[in-house]
């Protein structure tokens, strides 16, 4: 049974059935905040109606009160209601592509992990969710959903800045590289042309590697300390993974192999397995989506094949 039949069964027989269930507290969110806009309208031409200031008062503070209390019913609503979508859809899906893997809505890849990656700058602090870890074969690997910011103090506030919001994974490399070697999507040549490879030189991540397949040069830009190493990292099989995966998948990925470890991250600009509170619910193409963000991390270990440990550990 082909991945599509296999989560077209999944989405029928059991997903839809329990789905149906949670409709109800679905739309009960939907109209506590429904009834919290509305009762906000007369909240603010209050004052332009009631004339005495004792009135106005009493009137506008028994209003947000009443608002506030919709809002945190619905609320807790939608924290129930995410709650049960995480267990009955996102942890299915994780079961179907590997029922070995261990699977937790809440937690993340913590901020250090992250910057043993060297990919970005270095992160002060991380939230996430969906974190998934386990074995495919003898490889190790963990990834979550994740963002990583940087704390900046001014006068009045402190504000959180995020410079990575995305997926981000990591998994044993088998050997303890003593270089670095970074590859990232190649956007200065594709935009600047002959100028975007003189860009392309200028990197704090080390040299500018120029490698021989063509289709992954079209795609990726590779940096590292240590050429020699760079290349014997980057065989023209691992090179052509690179290559497929971004094939069926175009999205901006960034690797870095550093230590013992390669690490991937790819940027999204939303929320990834989460609920929908509006709309008409949950479909088979949202359910195929979470499906293919999921498994592309096993894609990425078999494409790779990192399961071969060709580099015995030291």
């Amino acid at each position: 049974m082909s991945s599509n039949q296999k989560i077209e069964t999944l989405y029928n027989e059991q997903l839809k059935p329990k789905l149906a269930k949670l409709e109800k507290d679905r739309h009960a969110i939907q109209k506590k905040l429904v009834i919290a806009t509305v009762l906000a309208i007369p909240f603010f031409m209050i004052p332009f109606f009631v004339r005495n200031q004792i009135g106005v008062w009493a009137l506008m503070v028994s209003s947000f009160l009443v608002i506030m209390i919709i809002l945190a019913w619905a609320l807790t609503l939608y924290f129930k209601y995410r709650h049960q979508f995480k267990e009955i859809v996102v942890k299915e899906l994780v079961k179907l592509i590997n029922p070995d893997f261990n699977y937790d809505p809440y937690d993340h890849i913590n901020v250090l992990e992250f910057n043993k990656a060297k990919m970005f700058a270095k992160g002060e602090r991380a939230i996430g969710d969906d974190l998934v870890k386990g074995n495919i074969d003898k490889t190790r690997f963990e990834f979550s959903e994740i963002k990583v910011g940087q704390g900046t103090q001014n006068a009045q506030q402190s504000k959180q800045s995020y410079f990575f919001r995305g997926l981000f994974f990591y998994a044993d490399f088998n050997k303890k590289l003593t270089g670095e070697t970074f590859v990232g999507p190649d956007k200065a040549e594709k935009l600047f042309g002959k100028m975007g490879q003189k860009l392309q030189t200028i990197s704090s991540k080390g040299e500018l590697i120029k490698l021989e397949n063509s289709d992954f040069e079209k795609m990726y830009v590779v940096h590292s300390s240590d050429q020699t190493e760079a290349r014997y990292i980057l065989t023209p099989k691992m090179m052509e993974a690179m290559v497929n995966i971004r094939e069926k998948h175009p999205l901006d990925f960034h690797f870095s192999f550093v230590d013992q470890r390669v690490n991937c991250a790819i940027k999204f600009n939303k929320n990834l397995f989460e609920p929908v509170i509006w709309g008409k619910g949950l479909k088979l193409s949202d359910v195929e989506y979470f499906y293919n963000l999921l498994e592309l991390i096993q894609t990425i270990i078999t494409e790779m094949n990192l399961n071969l440990r060709i580099w015995a550990v030291e």
